[in-house]
């Protein structure tokens, strides 16, 4: 599983002209990226360090100033370019596989007392935001190297 974790001032999600997700304040914007080896320890692990993650102001984490978070469904993050110019996705799970993941990191989240939006899993997807800092980090959870 991948997550590039961006620090926003505020940040939306639009699908079809209406917005479906957002945050109005200072928080974080979470692409997600799933990969069919991913399970529940991957899900757990990316949560925890969203979560905890001291990106904030003042070396703060979402949790401990209670910061919105936007998750996102992101397969592109498994695009593969080492060959040619048109990037593979063989990477990447299929929806079926992904969404149900996907749901899981933000029920993780929320679980965490986090106010998470969302956008649309396999929806065209408009995706706003306000980059603070610029603070982008990438988020990795390898099947097999869980810790």
């Amino acid at each position: 599983m991948r997550a590039v974790v961006q620090r926003v001032t505020r940040a939306s999600v639009t699908v079809d002209g209406t917005v479906v997700g957002a945050i109005d304040r200072p928080g974080l914007v979470v692409l997600v990226g799933v990969t069919p080896g991913d399970g529940p320890a991957q899900v757990e692990l990316i949560a925890r360090k969203v979560a905890e993650l001291r990106v904030l102001r003042d070396e703060q984490s979402a949790v401990d100033v209670g910061a919105p978070v936007l998750v996102v469904s992101q397969f592109t993050l498994y695009g593969d370019t080492r060959k040619g110019r048109r990037p593979t996705w063989n990477a990447a799970a299929p929806g079926p596989v992904a969404e149900p993941l996907v749901e899981a990191v933000v029920d993780a989240l929320r679980s965490r007392g986090l106010d998470v939006a969302t956008g649309v899993f396999g929806a065209d997807m408009a995706v706003e935001l306000v980059n603070d800092g610029p603070v982008t980090i990438l988020l990795e959870s390898v099947p097999d190297q869980v810790s």
